[in-house]
């Protein structure tokens, strides 16, 4: 037609689109830290070597439901709360890293180090599991009772149960594996020296960022030497096939901080400047130079 009408008006008005409201997330505050008890009186306790009980998923059942189970969890997380904000070099002037048992644990873990050198791998070609590991995992085990009066344990009986821990920390001999299932018996056996009295409550940053760090570099020279498989590890379900605690324990360093964040970790420069003062990005630090993929 010679005059079509004009129908832009007839048109609906393009108006950009307004992105929704990110609907307000209600905050989710971390559960408090159970409290952790006082050392119990041990004047009619009874020590006896621990041996494997849980087997099944009712006995699992059972054990997160007892008290011993509250227990772990509360000195786990006491441990994490009591370095929160906190660097290595802080805790390391302090009067708890002058700690005689600081020292003496220190020096069981320098020990466990040289018996280390002491059984140099066997070049097999094998991948994994270096036989040799058996032969440190049986110095490790004559060493108990030294190690054991070295702290002031002298009962008999008390050394045999704290050494199922401690022996237990550093692997197992017939899978030639470390995992954290074996970090956990490391904890759990600092946690028997604490119920015995014979690690204060004052010095658990120093035992969290002193003692626990060493613990994992001799850990890291022992995997290293004898290709430990790693015990139970799906491959896709943690940034490091043997350790858990170390994350735990750095995240709690790292909350608030002003300038580290979570995509920090993939800066280098901050990894290799804040490694020293921060658990998890030495940990980071370690995971990137032992894993290619």
């Amino acid at each position: 037609p010679k005059n079509p009408p004009d129908l832009s008006q007839q048109l609906p008005k393009l108006t950009p689109r307004r992105r929704p409201q990110a609907e307000q997330q209600p905050s989710n505050p971390p559960p408090s830290t159970p409290a952790l008890p006082g050392p119990p009186s041990l004047e009619n306790h009874a020590f006896f070597t621990p041996s494997r009980r849980i087997l099944s998923e009712r006995d699992h059942k059972t054990f997160l439901e007892s008290d011993t189970y509250n227990l772990i969890v509360s000195f786990v997380f006491t441990l994490s709360d009591c370095v929160r904000q906190k660097t290595v070099s802080d805790v390391k002037k302090s009067n708890a890293a002058e700690d005689p048992t600081i020292l003496a644990l220190l020096a069981v873990l320098k020990d466990a180090d040289e018996l280390l050198k002491q059984c140099p791998p066997l070049d097999t070609g094998s991948r994994f599991g270096n036989p040799v590991f058996r032969t440190f995992l049986s110095e490790i085990e004559k060493k108990q009772e030294s190690w054991h009066k070295t702290l002031g344990v002298e009962d008999a009986a008390a050394t045999s149960e704290l050494s199922s821990y401690l022996s237990n920390a550093f692997g197992n001999a017939s899978r030639i594996d470390y995992g954290s299932g074996h970090e956990l018996n490391f904890i759990l056996w600092l946690l028997c020296l604490r119920q015995l009295g014979l690690v204060k409550d004052s010095v658990f940053p120093a035992l969290t960022l002193i003692v626990f760090p060493r613990y994992l570099a001799v850990m890291r020279d022992v995997q290293s030497t004898y290709y430990l498989e790693p015990a139970g590890s799906h491959g896709v379900w943690g940034l490091d096939d043997y350790q858990f605690l170390p994350f735990l324990f750095g995240a709690s360093q790292l909350v608030d901080h002003k300038h580290i964040r979570p995509l920090s970790i993939h800066n280098q420069m901050i990894i290799e400047e804040c490694a020293k003062d921060y658990l998890y990005l030495d940990q980071i630090q370690w995971v990137n130079a032992t894993k290619t993929v």
